[in-house]
């Protein structure tokens, strides 16, 4: 309801009570993983805005509580259902349940986690077009001795493999 205040406030409109539809102020909640039933399918680590979980592949994931900011993205991501939350602030919900200091925390956390997935995304993104500009430019090695419409069918697909990564590429930038 503070956040509704500070908006209401700032917008010069009238406070409307929160719609359910968007959520229930509670208190503030963090991940759990019930590292027995954990199969290490990343999913949750991919779905984490603020990078607070941490694994292996095919190996037992575990959640930093101190950097969990309870978002439950985590939760539908789980193909095993092996994440619960729990209160970490007693009766304290909403601005009362964060200091300052921690919702900055988790803010930097968020920025820093986007802007590392950026540079994996642009990066991957990179290697894709240098893989089709190999393969376009040393096709007739590549095609495994396809001639004539085998080799133009081949080198179509190419192209637009190359077309769709010099896109993504463009698009990120």
């Amino acid at each position: 309801m503070e956040g509704i205040r500070r908006l209401a406030a700032i917008a010069g409109t009238a406070e409307l009570p929160l719609n359910p539809v968007n959520g229930a102020e509670g208190p503030r909640s963090v991940a759990w993983i019930d590292e027995a039933w954990c199969i290490g399918c990343t999913l949750c680590i991919k779905a984490c805005p603020v990078d607070c979980i941490v694994g292996g592949n095919r190996r037992m994931h575990t959640v930093i509580e101190s950097e969990c900011t309870g978002c439950e993205l985590c939760i539908p991501a789980c193909p095993v259902d092996c994440i619960a939350l729990e209160n970490v602030t007693g009766q304290r919900t909403g601005w009362d349940a964060w200091s300052a200091q921690e919702a900055d925390s988790a803010r930097e956390r968020y920025k820093l986690t986007t802007a590392r997935r950026k540079r994996a995304d642009d990066a991957h993104a990179m290697v894709l077009e240098k893989k089709a500009e190999h393969k376009l430019a040393h096709l007739p090695e590549l095609a495994k001795g396809a001639t004539g419409a085998e080799l133009e069918r081949k080198r179509s697909v190419i192209e637009a493999a190359l077309a769709r990564a010099r896109e993504k590429r463009q698009a990120a930038d």
